[in-house]
């Protein structure tokens, strides 16, 4: 009878449709830089949780890199439980509404979920939003005073971004005294300066790196290590370094006219937008020249960001510019969808081969038209160019955001510090690097990747470093 019971209740979680987030309307959002996805109300969410199978072998966990209890933390939403709710997730993750706007979770713990089987899964990512979003608004004037264990062994960070602030935070709830290096003058690396306003507000990841110093990590900003300290100077000082700073040299195409006046680096371009304030205009002028029409090149996260950005930014034609189809496109599903919304327009098969100039300033992006052969090293179909099929796109200006390599300073600057033919720090399954004692996570070992895989990292090689200086072994 029992078995029957919890059959017939799966079955009734299974055939709830999963609920819809809200989000502003175009007509709206492409004036501002305002949040575009508006979170779920309190019924949305209760209704949402509920439709969790609260699996007794969770395939959901096993697929979150920073290991949150799911099943658990949507019981109590179940309940209206929401301030243990967020409890319950930042025993393990410290960022939680960060994860819950960019998290790919579709790729993560929402693939792994039973749900999605035979329909559609758990909006989880949505649900940590909510909870994490909650506990901004409710739980302001409480304070939550942390009573961890303290032990005098210090610990160094190298960059605040995803990777640094979750090996922290981790750090901190296990009594190491904890020191994060920042080379800018804000916190927060790539979620700060990479990624827009509309998509991470700056707010949340100030509230998030709050939480984090709330534990008791010191942040020292406007330290750049390789050039203020050597990481051999911080080993006469910490027991172990964590270098997490990321991948800030980008990558370009090495094509005729790539260096014209009016071509960017996505980097370089989402840098001066986030960093200085041009995502408050008019209250701040525009710190970039972009013109009426701009072609932005790649088909990543970023690549929908730069294109989305320009838009706000007063372009009145913009493109995407990409190689293969929208089916091989990087992505998220659901941010290419809101680019295709915003009136972007999408050159697929498509591939810039040179730049034109008109009295100094790129004037015509010159393509070629591709077709899609066998996959490659990706598992993607390898894009091949069509004989004789130029054209000229005109242009005003040209954003780069086809990637960026691992920042090459700390390498540099640390001789014995083995890296990859490409930059990339090399590393063992316990994020430890060839020297010892000195760890790494991140877009410095993987070159640009998701937020959520620094987060992984930072999380594994804490577990690494509190093994290796409590117990005297490696984590693994």
């Amino acid at each position: 009878m029992l078995v029957f019971f919890w059959y017939n209740t799966s079955l009734m979680a299974e055939k709830k449709s999963r609920q819809k987030m809200s989000e502003r309307a175009v007509s709206d959002r492409i004036r501002d830089f305002d949040e575009v996805p508006l979170g779920f109300t309190v019924e949305q969410a209760m209704e949402e949780a509920r439709r969790c199978l609260m699996c007794k072998d969770p395939k959901c966990v096993a697929g979150c890199p920073v290991e949150v209890d799911i099943p658990a933390f949507l019981d109590y939403v179940v309940k209206g439980d929401f301030e243990s709710a967020v409890k319950k997730i930042k025993e393990t993750n410290s960022l939680p509404a960060i994860c819950g706007r960019v998290c790919p979770q579709e790729e993560q713990c929402e693939l792994k979920c039973i749900l999605g089987v035979k329909g559609e899964p758990v909006a989880i990512g949505t649900l940590e939003r909510f909870v994490a979003d909650w506990e901004v608004q409710n739980l302001k004037s409480k304070t939550q005073p942390h009573t961890f264990k303290s032990n005098p062994i210090k610990v160094a960070i190298v960059g605040s971004g995803p990777a640094g602030l979750t090996c922290a935070g981790d750090l901190a709830k296990l009594g190491y005294q904890v020191t994060i290096f920042e080379s800018l003058h804000v916190t927060g690396g790539v979620l700060t300066y990479g990624i827009p306003e509309f998509r991470l507000p700056k707010k949340i990841v100030n509230l998030e790196v709050d939480y984090v110093k709330s534990l008791g990590v010191e942040i020292f900003t406007d330290v750049l290590v390789g050039n203020t300290y050597t990481i051999d100077e911080l080993l006469k000082e910490y027991k172990a370094v964590f270098i997490g700073s990321g991948a800030g040299a980008p990558k370009f195409m090495n094509i005729p006219g790539e260096n014209l006046e009016g071509i960017y680096s996505a980097n370089e371009y989402l840098f001066r937008v986030n960093m200085m304030k041009a995502y408050r205009f008019p209250e701040f002028l525009t710190p970039a020249k972009i013109g009426k029409r701009v072609a932005v090149v790649g088909g990543g996260n970023v690549a929908m960001d730069a294109a989305r950005v320009s838009l706000r930014l007063g372009a009145e034609e913009v493109y995407i510019i990409y190689r293969r189809t929208h089916d091989e496109m990087p992505a998220r599903i659901e941010e290419i969808k809101r680019t295709v919304e915003e009136g972007i327009i999408f050159k697929i098969l498509t591939l810039p081969v040179k730049y034109h100039v008109k009295e100094g300033w790129v004037n015509e992006a010159e393509c070629i038209q591709m077709e899609l052969g066998e996959p490659d090293a990706s598992g993607r179909r390898k894009p091949v160019p069509i004989p004789n099929s130029n054209f000229r796109i005109k242009v005003d200006s040209v954003i780069v955001a086809i990637g960026n390599s691992p920042n090459p300073l700390v390498p540099k600057r640390t001789p014995d510090l083995k890296i990859e033919s490409w930059g990339g720090v090399i590393i063992d399954n316990d994020q430890q690097t060839t020297l010892n004692g000195v760890y790494a996570g991140g877009d410095i070992v993987r070159g640009a990747a998701t937020v959520i895989s620094a987060m992984g990292d930072g999380k594994r090689a804490a577990r690494a470093i509190h093994n290796k200086l409590v117990f005297g072994v490696e984590a693994s």
